[in-house]
């Protein structure tokens, strides 16, 4: 990812996180200017990332309004080790559903277990499929 310096070893576990954390937060905003935060599912394809939602969810209807948003994973609880994706989101109805992306499926394979949905039974709940193009990440 272009915007993450190889050289620098913040940038450089800020990239692992990227690829193998399980949680990030989205934030979007609503109509009402209000920033929203939700738990989400995400996978660093290449450049940007890919998510799926429920059709219908505030953060799609947000995202249409207004497509700036942040993507951030967990801290260390103290303060530290921050990744902060800032980044535009859009609606992408060309990409593959969720359970034909293999590298999503092996990343949240026993959490789709877990709640008890097949491939296929995910896909078809989370059928809305949107990425984020990041802008700026800033990592501390």
């Amino acid at each position: 990812m272009v915007l993450l310096d190889p050289k620098d070893p913040k940038h450089v576990h800020a990239r692992d996180r990227l690829r193998t954390d399980l949680i990030a937060w989205l934030t979007t905003v609503g109509p009402a200017g209000q920033p929203q935060s939700t738990p989400v599912w995400f996978w660093l394809d290449g450049e940007a990332f890919l998510l799926y939602s429920r059709p219908g969810r505030p953060k799609l209807r947000n995202i249409a309004a207004n497509p700036l948003v942040s993507l951030h994973l967990e801290g260390d609880g103290v303060g530290g080790d921050n990744v902060i994706v800032e980044g535009t989101a859009a609606v992408t109805p060309q990409a593959p559903s969720a359970n034909e992306v293999p590298e999503y499926l092996e990343k949240y394979r026993a959490r789709i277990d877990g709640y008890r949905w097949t491939p296929e039974s995910f896909a078809a709940d989370y059928s809305v499929a949107f990425r984020i193009a990041p802008m700026r990440i800033r990592v501390w």
